[in-house]
């Protein structure tokens, strides 16, 4: 029902722009009522963004089920993504795909609603780190590695390069990111990682 329903909106709002479609039009294309409509999606952004709700704790079931460093659970699963050439690395360059990115990216509306799902996928990944400051201050940190890639890599391939173009630099630049955050966030580290040493105090005047 839900994917249903959301497929004939995003058709509609390919076909026409995501403001000329009104609710009540994606409502009678697919067959309800406007306020059943609006029980399954609360918003008409919804409507586009359920094609990703699948994602939303993605991050967070690859860390509750990795048993090891979170980051190398992370890192291994968007790279195995590229390979795939999984839509949401945004290394596809199947026209569907692309057309959907192209109207997620380009509506200020749904730009701001995505963010709002980001936010969740946040919340989620912090309480499989373990809850906190700490595990929330990790998740913003991951989550953003993770749309700053997608987005390099949709950004190349809509502008006209191809997947094998643009595979190799986004594999060395997903190895480079979650490398630092390995380096850079201590609970991302691996478990052998040995602390930064403290800095040296200076030399003491001795004039």
């Amino acid at each position: 029902m839900y994917r249903d329903v959301s497929g004939v909106a995003v058709r509609l709002f390919l076909e026409k722009g995501f403001d000329s479609v009104s609710v009540a039009e994606v409502a009678a294309a697919a067959g309800i009522s406007k306020p059943t409509l609006f029980r399954y999606f609360p918003a008409k952004e919804d409507l586009v963004l359920h094609q990703i709700a699948d994602h939303q704790d993605e991050a967070a079931r690859v860390v509750a089920g990795s048993g090891g460093a979170p980051v190398d659970a992370l890192r291994r699963h968007f790279l195995d993504g590229l390979e795939r050439c999984d839509p949401v690395t945004g290394l596809n360059d199947d026209p569907g795909v692309l057309a959907f990115h192209s109207l997620l990216y380009g509506t200020p509306s749904l730009v701001a609603r995505l963010y709002e799902y980001q936010e969740r996928t946040e919340e989620a990944l912090a309480e499989a780190l373990g809850g906190g400051l700490e595990a929330r201050l990790a998740a913003g940190q991951i989550v953003a590695v993770q749309r700053i890639l997608a987005l390099e890599n949709w950004r190349r391939i809509d502008a006209g390069e191809g997947v094998e173009d643009v595979r190799a630099d986004a594999v060395d630049a997903a190895e480079r990111a979650f490398g630092w955050l390995a380096g850079g966030v201590p609970l991302l580290a691996p478990a052998s990682a040995s602390p930064a040493p403290a800095s040296a105090s200076p030399p003491s005047d001795t004039r």
